[in-house]
């Protein structure tokens, strides 16, 4: 379903729609990476739903803020080879030789699963009004070994709100969901 009509937008009507769709009450909102924007932009609506957040190694977006304006150079120069070539999408993961990212042992999976991502979901501005900071119960995760400016800023901003709950997970990748499974499980039931 690649178009140049996906955007941001399109991303956070998915989250808000299922949400709204299937009255869901009490949610732990879960945001991973690019994510954050999403989750960022989906509380603006369904904030009064969600009891938890746990932002997972994910971008904690400014208003007007866009996705291309906090990502890493090499997505960020990827982004501008697709913009000027005219292509819907970016391609991201074609080739994982770092445990940064991925173990050793699921680098096959994950490059076999790897989609171009919408070029126009990186490039819109995010709304914001502060629906995130309203969440009464928020917790940060960061997978340091992946390194990234944008997440350490926020795993610092975290620790200095008290409002926040941190973790960091030093001895995993970027895609922890897979590396350490059942570690990021319990923190996620932890947080909500």
């Amino acid at each position: 379903m690649l178009s140049k009509d996906i955007n941001l937008d399109t991303h956070i009507a998915d989250v808000v729609n299922l949400i709204k769709w299937e009255s869901l009450e009490n949610v732990c909102l879960v945001a991973w990476s690019l994510a954050g924007y999403v989750g960022s932009g989906a509380l603006e609506s369904i904030g009064d739903r969600v009891s938890s957040i746990v932002w997972l190694d994910a971008f904690i977006p400014a208003d007007g803020q866009r996705p291309a304006d906090t990502a890493a150079e090499a997505v960020r120069k990827a982004i501008q080879v697709a913009v000027d070539k005219g292509e819907p999408g970016v391609r991201g993961l074609v080739k994982i030789s770092s445990d940064a990212v991925v173990a050793e042992r699921d680098r096959a999976f994950v490059e076999s699963k790897a989609t171009p991502h919408p070029v126009g979901a990186y490039l819109q501005p995010v709304k914001l009004t502060g629906a995130l900071q309203k969440v009464a119960k928020k917790t940060y995760i960061r997978l340091p070994r992946y390194p990234l400016p944008s997440f350490d800023k926020a795993l610092a901003d975290c620790k200095g709100d008290k409002s926040w709950t941190t973790f960091e997970l030093p001895d995993v990748g970027h895609f922890v969901m897979l590396d350490a499974s059942d570690r990021v499980s319990e923190l996620i039931l932890q947080a909500a």
